[in-house]
C-alpha cells in the first residue's frame, strides 16, 4: 500500500507542476482536466502525508525510550500509545480513499417514486418520500426540478420523477434505490387501524448526450393532452409528450410544463437516464452476477426501509439500523443514515478486496 501511495503523491506533484506552468493556461480543456484529477488525489495525498507525519514521529518517541530519562521515557510511551493508535485509524481511512471510485457519484441525479401498494395512502406516501427528498437536496445546497408527476386526488401522486442538481449528488442518492415502506393509521381510515403502504424509488445518475446516443428514428414521439387530479383533462392543448424508445421498449411521458417543446426536453432526459443505467446494469452484471452497486441487491422488489409512525421509528433493514426521530428524517434528516449505508459498503468493498 505505501508503494501506490507514494506514487499516487508523485502524481499529485507532477499535475501541480504542470498547473503552476504557463502552457497549461494556453489550453483550457487540458487545465480543467488536471485540476479535476488533482481534487480527486488531494484527499488521498493530504492523509497520506498526514501518515508519513505520524510515523516519523513514532520513530522520534523510539529513540527517546532509548536514550532518555525514566521521566521523558514515561512521556514518549504516552506519546507512542497515542501515535499507534492515530496510524491503525488513519491507515484505516486511507484504505478506504484508495477503493475503486464510482465514476458515476459526482453526477446529478434522478429519482423516480411510484405508489405501491396501499391505494391513496401509497400515493400520500410518495409525497411524503418527495418532500424528505427535496428537503435533503435543500439542506445540501442543491437544486431540485420536477421533470413529470401525476397528483392524486389527496394531495399526494401516483408518480413524481426528480432531478437533483448539485456536485455529489449521486453518491449520497444513490442507496436510495428499492421499496419504502410506511406503517401509520391512514387519514382514510375511520377505525383507527395501521395500514401497510409502499412506494418503491428508482435513482438513476443524470447522462448527457454524449454518454447515450440516440437515434431519433428508434424513437415514437406522441402528444396527447394532459390531464390531472380525477383525470379532469386540465389542458387541452396537446402539450404532453409520450416517447417510446422502440428498441428496448421503455415508454416515458411528460406532461408537467405548458410547452410541449419543454414537455419533450424532459422526457428526453429521463429516456437518457433510464438508458444510461441500463447499460450500467449489463456492464456491471457482466463483469459478475454478484457484485452490486449498492447496498443489497438494490432490486424494486427488496423492502429496503420502513417508516413506522406509531413508533416514531425508521428502520433501514439493509444494515439493522434504526432511528427514533421519524419527523426529523422525514424532513430531510438523512444523513446519520445514508453516512451508515456508505460505512458498510466501504467495509463490504474492503472485504471483497481482501478475498480477490
Amino acid at each position: 500500500m505505501f508503494e501506490r501511495l507514494e506514487g499516487i503523491e508523485r502524481k499529485f506533484q507532477e499535475i501541480e507542476r504542470k498547473l503552476a506552468s504557463q502552457e497549461i493556461l494556453k489550453d483550457p480543456g487540458k487545465f480543467k482536466s488536471l485540476a479535476k484529477e488533482r481534487a480527486e488525489l488531494e484527499p488521498i495525498v493530504s492523509k497520506f502525508r498526514q501518515y508519513k507525519s505520524v510515523l516519523g514521529k513514532i520513530k522520534e518517541a523510539k529513540e527517546i525510550l532509548k536514550e532518555g530519562d525514566k521521566e521523558l521515557r514515561e512521556l514518549a510511551e504516552e506519546e507512542l500509545r497515542e501515535l499507534n493508535s492515530q496510524l491503525k485509524e488513519i491507515e484505516k481511512e486511507l484504505k478506504f480513499l484508495l477503493l475503486p471510485k464510482d465514476p458515476n457519484d459526482e453526477r446529478n441525479v434522478i429519482l423516480e417514486i411510484r405508489a405501491g401498494a396501499g391505494g391513496e395512502e401509497a400515493a400520500l406516501f410518495v409525497g411524503d418520500l418527495f418532500r424528505m427528498y427535496t428537503r435533503y437536496a435543500e439542506r445540501k445546497g442543491w437544486k431540485t426540478e420536477i421533470l413529470d408527476s401525476h397528483p392524486s386526488s389527496l394531495g399526494g401522486f401516483k408518480e413524481v420523477v426528480v432531478l437533483v442538481k448539485g456536485k455529489g449528488a449521486y453518491s449520497r442518492f444513490k442507496f436510495e434505490s428499492g421499496v419504502h415502506r410506511v406503517q401509520r393509521v391512514p387519514v382514510t381510515e375511520t377505525g383507527g387501524r395501521i395500514h401497510t403502504s409502499t412506494a418503491t424509488v428508482a435513482v438513476l445518475p443524470e447522462a448527457d448526450e454524449i454518454d447515450v446516443k440516440i437515434d431519433p428514428k428508434d424513437l415514437r414521439i406522441e402528444a396527447f393532452g394532459a390531464s390531472g387530479p380525477g383525470g379532469q383533462n386540465v389542458n387541452r392543448n396537446y402539450t404532453a409528450i409520450r416517447i417510446t424508445h422502440l428498441p428496448t421498449g421503455i415508454v416515458v411521458s411528460c406532461q408537467d410544463e405548458k410547452s410541449q417543446h419543454r414537455n419533450k426536453e424532459k422526457a428526453m432526459k429521463i429516456l437518457r437516464a433510464r438508458l444510461y443505467e441500463l447499460e450500467r446494469k449489463k456492464q456491471q452484471e457482466a463483469i459478475t452476477q454478484s457484485r452490486r452497486a449498492q447496498v443489497g441487491s438494490g432490486e424494486r422488489s427488496e423492502k429496503i426501509r420502513t417508516y413506522n409512525f406509531p413508533q416514531n421509528r425508521v428502520s433501514d433493514h439493509r444494515i439493522n439500523y434504526t432511528v427514533h426521530n421519524l419527523e426529523a428524517v422525514l424532513d430531510g434528516e438523512l444523513d446519520e443514515i445514508i453516512d451508515r449505508l456508505i460505512a458498510n459498503y466501504q467495509a463490504e468493498k474492503l472485504k471483497e478486496k481482501k478475498l480477490a
